[in-house]
């Protein structure tokens, strides 16, 4: 998950925009599909929960390749790693070139150096993490108060005491949200601070900015994640703090001033050459026409990206094979994309869109998985209202595996299909229980046990169903406004 949602500059209206919206389908006249397809998509539900193809990629992308986050060799090993499998099945593969951000994390250490009711000769150390995009402090590292604001209103009425200081953004993540099926909502109310927050900070002259983890469960973890500078903005050091150090310092603050000694390293490199991995596997009657199916093969570089995306990636991947399995080919060309650096720029999606938007008619649907390991529960979809009915039939299909739900979205559906969604193209993810997903997300426990392979095979199903079903409609469906 990025920035995961674009927009960054207006993220208010981008939280808007991703509330989602109930379809109701069920008040439209369903679809009766061809008996045919209606019996080939149960073959592929059934195809899909019965294979460990997927499960097995994902253990061997995590387990031997471990963190890939861009420009490293990790991430040069898995596009090498998934073309090859897409080669092995059969399909038609090429690499796409991506020039793609390279930013080292380095050293990373902080501790209060002094706050009310110190003990002579004490120091505290801290769990935290530097985010991605941020510079490095001096070599000996930065000594200065911590101001601590709960918003953006804060820090402007306090702005006369920012500069030349330390300051924490102390939003929290709300888990009743996420616990109650809104996790993107919290994520984007408590993210926004990671966004855009040091980049705020550093416009009112911060030494350095930083944030309390956006995420649940907390465990003293921190999370890693983008962070978004102003055009010719020099970056400031920025970093995510646990949430209860993040509490520590809110705690002691309110007592009195707190300082702080923070010492980071990270380095912005010159972007380097990457690459999308694209494995077609041909449509029978109008091989020019393509629906996608996707995940991000990047991740960040704390952890194996087991949930942030190999779970999503494997399973695109998996449509494919399933589709080998029973020698099924839809009338369309159901294309399997390994998107590269979604975590830290996009030059993945942005290289693809610039491939296909002079002949944007050919994208006829897109699909992205990148919202974690859980079960999925059906579909979401960023389609015209008219639309809904016609999806019946994927809804009939994944039901016997208790996918049955159709939640209707505006705006993107994933980072790096957004730019198709913005051009009318229909955009579908796996509706997915993503309750606990923010628990571990971007941070080191990030790993291949936090999985259930039972809930990566109903990804790969919905995804194949709805794919199959998308390639094999007649007519493809309503192009969609953009936002």
């Amino acid at each position: 998950m990025n920035p995961r949602h674009a927009a960054l500059a207006a993220l208010a209206a981008a939280s808007a925009t991703m509330l989602p919206t109930l379809g109701s389908a069920a008040a439209e006249a369903p679809v009766a599909p061809d008996p045919a397809v209606a019996a080939t998509m149960a073959r592929i539900r059934d195809a899909a929960m019965g294979s460990d193809w997927s499960w097995q990629r994902l253990e061997e992308l995590t387990d031997r390749i471990g963190p890939r986050l861009s420009g490293s060799p990790q991430q040069a090993a898995a596009i090498a790693q998934v073309a090859a499998a897409m080669r092995a099945l059969g399909a038609e593969v090429q690499l796409q070139p991506a020039r793609v951000t390279h930013w080292v994390r380095g050293d990373e250490h902080a501790e209060l150096t002094d706050y009310p009711g110190r003990p002579q000769g004490v120091t505290q150390a801290l769990h935290l993490t530097a985010l991605g995009g941020s510079s490095a402090t001096a070599t000996g590292g930065l000594n200065a108060r911590v101001i601590v604001v709960h918003d953006f209103d804060e820090l402007q009425a306090r702005s006369s005491e920012v500069r030349g200081n330390i300051v924490l953004f102390e939003a929290r993540f709300e888990q009743r949200l996420a616990d109650n099926g809104e996790a993107s909502t919290a994520y984007l109310q408590a993210g926004q601070y990671r966004f855009i927050g040091p980049s705020t900070a550093a416009a009112l002259g911060a030494a350095a900015a930083l944030v309390r983890s956006v995420g649940g469960a907390d465990y003293r973890l921190p999370h890693t994640g983008a962070t978004v500078w102003k055009d010719k903005q020099a970056p400031i050091p920025a970093a995510a703090l646990a949430a209860e150090d993040a509490d520590l310092i809110t705690r002691l603050a309110a007592q009195g001033p707190v300082s702080m000694k923070l010492l980071l390293s990270a380095r912005t490199l010159p972007d380097v050459d990457s690459a999308n991995v694209i494995a077609d596997w041909p449509g029978s009657e109008r091989p020019d026409e393509y629906v996608v199916i996707s995940g991000h093969l990047d991740s960040w570089d704390l952890a194996t990206g087991a949930t942030d995306d190999g779970v999503g990636v494997m399973a695109a991947a998996g449509v494919i094979q399933v589709l080998q399995q029973l020698n099924v080919h839809a009338r369309r060309t159901i294309r399997f994309i390994g998107w590269t650096n979604e975590e830290n720029g996009g030059g993945g999606h942005k290289a693809y869109f610039d491939s296909v938007k002079q002949h944007i008619g050919t994208q006829i649907a897109a699909i992205e998985s990148d919202e974690g390991a859980g079960r999925s529960l059906g579909v979401a979809a960023s389609v015209t209202p008219g639309s809904l009915a016609t999806l019946q039939p994927v809804l009939a299909a994944l039901g016997p595996i208790g996918a049955s739900a159709l939640e209707r979205r505006d705006g993107a559906l994933g980072a790096d299909i957004e730019p198709l969604q913005g051009a009318g193209v229909p955009g579908f993810s796996p509706l997915l229980d993503t309750r606990h997903y923010f628990d571990y997300h971007h941070t080191a426990a990030d790993t291949l046990d936090k999985v259930d392979p039972q809930n990566l095979k109903s990804q790969v199903a919905t995804m194949a169903v709805l794919a199959y079903y998308l390639a094999q409609l007649p007519e493809p469906l309503a192009r969609v406004a953009a936002p």
